[in-house]
């Protein structure tokens, strides 16, 4: 038995996984028939059980890009709902806030309104524009850093690994027998998970009610029922995908993976191992020569730290989220038998066949795809950036009555009715007067007002008026109207500052 030294520490290689695929010869007397027979591709079954993916624990730029990347959205997502925004005495002091009670959703310094929906549409419009932009230009980088899957599978790592130990602990814990310490090991990390997934939920609920009354009503047991539904919804999921599922949701379950493959092209940044520089791989021994041979010494440690169990060296696949690790993992090996870095980087194919060729590399930064994105950015966000600076404070709907299209009155007048609905989106009452133009000797009467010949119409905080009004028309004016109709306009005016807000409709009479 030799002694292990130099670089064997990091070949902790099993025999399955050094057999390597060998064309089959045929034997004497064999004819041809049955080569092709005994060379026919093996069937594979349509499923295929799951071999749990034991990540080790990786060190290095990249692990901590994500550790801090994991603490921030992680805090976001926990934080966010108790953070305040004062908005007045009337309305909920919370940052952000879905509220459907009052069909809302309060963003910060941002109010959107039902019928502002388009704002929702245009921030789901630059984040999938941005997420074409950033595959385009560097892969799955949003499946390897940001993806909630990503972040919470992450974290759910790091608790079972704060539990069972790192990778071989945890093979070894997986093949013992049970005992004690597996039990309260096993148990201690499925609390955890349970934990992780309760709160996941009820951060969640927190974005639909102001966090601090439901928080108290949870701890009641005072809360909507709905409540608790919903967090039992989301504590499940979490805990099912990102402790159990994993890496399954990522090959399997998210169409993201298959659709990518139209965003990337020969200039894109991908994880890539440089196989003209890695190649003829194998073993190396302390003070050995490395002429003749590849740097990569087959430890296998890349294949170690990736969350979906993949060997990078295989090529560009479709479970490889583009996290990183296994660089980090290949860096640490090179420093420590003092060859090179980047034997496992990110490059692109282009750079690849460049490099192999000995040719001089580049970035491709301006390419076509990558401007297309980034105009359609700055387009969208220009658009909203205009609605947002035209928003109005004031929305008045005007809705004429159909039937009857108008009333003919005992003394020859005609007479249409109106429902006219003001929408105060100010956080104070305002007070309007109602009076129409362009309708020479028309009369405005509002329902409920009667007595009141100059009505002031007064609109609380954030609410919506509906008033019922009748304009009328002399007999002796209309012979003005061409083909019994005439256009106007209904004119609000708000009685604080003196704005108007013009509602254009048309007024009828019989065709004479």
């Amino acid at each position: 038995m030799r002694q292990r030294t130099g670089t064997d520490e990091f070949m902790d290689i099993t025999a399955k996984e050094r057999v390597e695929q060998a064309p089959r010869e045929a034997a004497p007397g064999v004819d041809r028939l049955d080569v092709t027979a005994v060379n026919a591709p093996e069937t594979r079954p349509l499923y295929a059980a799951r071999e749990k993916v034991y990540a080790k624990r990786a060190f290095g730029t990249f692990r901590t890009v994500k550790w801090a990347v994991m603490a921030v959205t992680l805090g976001i997502y926990y934080l966010l709902p108790w953070m305040r925004w004062d908005r007045g005495p009337s309305l909920s002091d919370q940052a952000v806030l879905i509220d459907f009670p009052n069909r809302r959703f309060f963003f910060f310094f941002l109010e959107i309104w039902p019928q502002e929906f388009y704002f929702i549409t245009g921030l789901l419009i630059l984040a999938a524009l941005a997420l074409f932009l950033v595959t385009a230009l560097a892969g799955r980088v949003w499946c390897g850093y940001t993806c909630p899957q990503t972040v919470w599978t992450d974290l759910m790592i790091a608790v079972e690994r704060l539990w069972q130990g790192d990778r071989n602990a945890r093979m070894r814990l997986d093949k013992a027998p049970w005992t004690f310490s597996k039990i309260w090991r096993k148990a201690g990390t499925h609390a955890s998970w349970l934990a992780i997934s309760i709160t996941t939920g009820g951060a969640f609920v927190f974005y639909f009610r102001d966090a601090p009354t439901l928080m108290a009503e949870f701890i009641a047991f005072d809360a909507p029922s709905i409540a608790y539904i919903f967090v039992g919804i989301f504590a499940a999921t979490t805990y099912l995908l990102g402790g159990i599922a994993r890496e399954q949701v990522c090959i399997y379950m998210c169409p993201w993976p298959r659709i990518q493959g139209a965003m990337f092209d020969q200039y894109s940044l991908l994880v890539s191992y440089r196989e003209w520089r890695g190649e003829q791989r194998g073993p190396h021994k302390k003070g050995e020569s490395w002429e003749g041979r590849g740097d990569c010494i087959d430890c296998r440690q890349c294949v170690a730290v990736c969350p979906t169990g993949i060997d990078i060296r295989d090529g560009a696949q479709l479970e490889c989220i583009q996290c990183a690790l296994c660089i980090d993992a290949c860096n640490s090996i090179m420093d420590k038998i003092d060859r090179p870095r980047g034997l496992i980087a990110y490059d692109t194919i282009d750079n690849l066949e460049a490099e192999s060729k000995g040719k001089a590399t580049s970035l491709h930064l301006l390419r076509p795809r990558l401007l297309l994105y980034a105009a359609l950015i700055a387009l969208v966000s220009l658009i909203m950036l205009v609605a947002l600076w035209n928003r109005s404070v004031l929305e008045v709907n005007v809705l004429r009555d159909r039937n009857p299209l108008f009333v003919e009155l005992s003394d020859g007048g005609i007479r249409n009715g109106y429902t006219i609905k003001i929408l105060n989106k100010r956080h104070e009452s305002r007070e309007f007067r109602v009076g129409t133009e362009g309708l020479l000797g028309a009369t405005l009467r509002i329902v409920g007002f009667e007595n009141d010949t100059d009505p002031t119409i007064s609109v609380p905080v954030d609410e919506l008026r509906a008033l019922r009004v009748f304009v009328t028309l002399p007999k002796q004016n209309l012979p003005s109207l061409k083909g019994g109709v005439a256009d106007f306009e209904i004119v609000i005016t708000d009685l604080g500052d003196g704005s108007t807000v013009r509602n254009d409709t048309t007024f009828r009479s019989p065709a004479k």
